[in-house]
């Protein structure tokens, strides 16, 4: 039997099965132990995104993404290649809060609420 826990502890493991939505994102994202850097998300799903990075990053290693209005979110590197990084968040993001974030980047759409 699987649980919410095992669903949401999957997502370091970049889940796929996830659609993934392309987007144009700025936004900050730091390595562990380094600085935060300003890159750009180019695709967005439950489980991770990919965004510009032009220094290697490796896999495994620790980092963070702050988009705009929202807390930094943990992620882990799954891939680096020719300056893009593709990222794994440690907990699956809400589908509320994955919509709203489209909605507010993509120029134009209704937020999905809670009630």
């Amino acid at each position: 039997m699987v649980t919410n826990e095992d669903r949401y502890s999957s997502a370091a493991q970049e889940d796929r099965c996830a659609p993934r939505t392309r987007i144009t994102i700025s936004a900050q994202l730091r390595i562990s132990g380094g600085r935060p850097f300003q890159t750009v998300v180019h695709d967005l799903s439950l489980g991770g995104f990919s965004a510009a990075a032009i220094n290697r990053l490796h896999p495994g290693q620790r980092c963070w993404l702050t988009l705009p209005g929202l807390e930094a979110l943990q992620s882990q590197v799954v891939w680096w290649d020719n300056s893009i990084v593709g990222c794994a968040f440690d907990d699956l993001l809400s589908p509320i809060v994955h919509d709203n974030i489209l909605a507010s980047h993509s120029g134009g759409g209704v937020f999905r609420t809670t009630a």
